[in-house]
């Protein structure tokens, strides 16, 4: 299964084994294919549909039909993509090497998803069960807003954007929700946090490395990171939008967000603690980032035959 809307947040693709699922409902952005048994494994040709080199000609071929958004359909994009089909047992050895990658990944994924809920019930338990004084807010805490430990800014519209990364234009561009394509140069080059400004409202995202955050995001910096972070997960988005007919948050709404001010010695106890679990989940993040970097040079070579297996 892939989306038929070829846009860079919708590059997205599902392996359903049907005599595993008893009812399924693909969506009208969806397009289901099943491979012939007889010529082909399923599971290879799900890894050739995900090839970069199949999605940026998909990509391509969308973006030459007329519409609001690009698309693609089976009888004119997907049926003339051209395919090396190996015998059964090449396939499946190919399907062994991606398996290991994709059992890998999904291993660190699963790592990062516990290392965030660390951090997230330490928080619970530090600022808002308040389990170390026995339910109750100490003394020397105030109550403050967000603009006291954080500074917070609108992004900028890009010089330029296109849908994937090349070796000249690989700057993410960051959008409300995700990375919506790439752009040419840096705006931001240390830790921000980024959240939707127009649009969507509510996700939080992570950046420490070169990145151009959009003008319809806003871009919070801070000492106290994995702090704000969790207060920026916490906050009533829904209240605060202004927008009559497109969610719209100011950034002094933001700034005047109500939050707990512990002293600045527990902020920089959490920040250590914290930061500790969430350098590992960078850690583990970088290390998919190069298996699948490895991955998609690795592939195409076995695919075409290049390297035997």
């Amino acid at each position: 299964i892939l989306y038929s809307e070829i846009r860079p947040a919708n590059k997205r693709f599902a392996f359903v084994d049907m005599e595993d699922t008893q009812n399924y409902i693909a969506s009208t952005k969806l397009m289901v294919i099943r491979a012939n048994p007889e010529i082909v494994m399923p599971e290879y040709l799900f890894i050739f549909l995900q090839t970069p080199a199949v999605i940026e000609e998909l990509q391509l071929l969308a973006e030459t039909r007329s519409g609001t958004f690009p698309q693609i359909t089976f009888s004119t994009e997907i049926a003339s993509l051209n395919i090396s089909l190996p015998d059964k047992e090449t396939q499946s050895r190919i399907v062994q090497i991606f398996c290991s990658f994709d059992d890998k990944i999904k291993l660190n994924n699963k790592i990062n998803e516990n290392l965030e809920q660390q951090v997230y019930a330490l928080f619970e338990s530090w600022f808002v069960s308040f389990d170390k004084t026995e339910g109750m807010i100490p003394n020397d805490w105030n109550q403050g807003t967000l603009k006291e430990i954080a500074s917070i800014t609108s992004g900028k519209r890009p010089p330029m954007k296109q849908a994937f990364s090349t070796a000249e234009i690989k700057t993410p561009l960051v959008g409300a929700a995700s990375i919506m394509g790439y752009t040419n140069a840096v705006l931001y080059n240390e830790p921000i946090l980024v959240t939707g400004r127009v649009g969507t409202h509510g996700v939080v995202q992570r950046f420490q490395t070169p990145c151009w955050a959009s003008d319809n995001t806003l871009v919070i910096k801070s000492n106290f990171y994995e702090y704000t972070y969790q207060v920026l997960r916490r906050i009533d988005y829904a209240n605060m939008n202004r927008g009559s007919t497109q969610p719209l948050i100011t950034q002094t709404d933001l700034k005047n967000a109500s939050i707990i001010l512990p002293p600045e010695s527990i902020l920089f106890e959490f920040e250590k603690i914290a930061g500790n679990l969430m350098a590992k989940h960078t850690a583990n993040r970088k290390e998919n980032e190069r298996l699948i970097a490895l991955r998609n040079i690795l592939l195409p070579k076995l695919l075409s035959g290049e390297i035997h297996v």
